[in-house]
């Protein structure tokens, strides 16, 4: 398929587990991809396998906890070739620690990454696809913004925000034909999941045992997803906050 022939698409944090798998099935399905990691050479990697694999992509380094970072990113973007049309926001980190365990540092640099980035890529996106005339912005929330999990108070807090952006911005943009939804993940099969475990002292095997469906996810199947709400397939879906848990409850 080449749903996104002739688009532009902006991942953040895709030099990691999701954003690169989210990055290489738009680049697979025709879109120009803006690669957007906080490291360089994670998204210059991530435009090389794209380009090996004939799609088009290119990487613009961004520090997204800074506001002025997040709209020179969205301008240099935009100067490719003119237009957004689709924005996936989905760059996060994930500080564990109950309320009393958690620093002010973890707290705060949780909010900053995981909402207020978003909060700002937002504002320097959207007056850009009104003039298009609409587009579609895809955020990554989590199974634990909605169902939250113990001992991660910073990142559940955070990801729940993110559900509730994602809800609001869509009510408000609508009109606009801007679509606003959010994936919520449960258990992926990342690095940064992987570091868990190994911190934790648990198997990958373990949390397989968890899901009902026999293993945990991979990112290829969220970048799936996030396809779809991206594409026009997804045309009267927003607002929605999607699962993809493998009916897995809270771990």
């Amino acid at each position: 398929m080449k749903r996104f022939e002739n688009k532009v698409a902006i991942v953040t944090g895709a030099g990691g587990g999701i954003g690169s798998a989210i990055a290489c099935r738009l680049a697979a399905e025709g879109a120009l991809v803006v690669v957007t990691d906080v490291n360089a050479e994670a998204a210059a990697q991530v435009v090389s396998g794209i380009e090996a694999e004939g799609g088009a992509a290119a990487a613009i380094p961004a520090d997204i906890s800074k506001k002025e970072a997040c709209f020179r990113l969205i301008e240099e973007a935009h100067g490719l070739n003119g237009r957004i049309d689709v924005l996936v926001n989905n760059a996060g980190i994930n500080r564990r620690g109950n309320l009393l365990s958690l620093s002010d540092e973890d707290w705060d640099i949780s909010f900053t990454v995981n909402l207020d980035a978003m909060f700002h890529l937002c504002r320097a996106t959207i007056p850009h696809m009104i003039t298009a005339g609409g587009g579609a912005i895809v955020n990554t929330a989590s199974q634990w913004g909605l169902y939250p999990a113990p001992n991660h108070i910073a990142y559940n807090t955070t990801k729940a925000a993110v559900a509730a952006f994602t809800q609001n911005l869509a009510r408000d943009y609508a009109p606009d034909k801007i679509r606003v939804n959010a994936v919520c993940p449960g258990e992926i099969h990342t690095p940064m999941l992987e570091a868990g475990v190994t911190r934790s002292g648990r198997t990958i095997a373990d949390l397989d045992k968890l899901v009902p469906f026999g293993r945990i996810g991979k990112p290829e199947e969220v970048a799936a997803l996030v396809a779809f709400l991206a594409s026009d397939e997804a045309a009267f879906m927003c607002g929605s906050l999607v699962e993809i848990t493998g009916a897995q409850a809270v771990a």
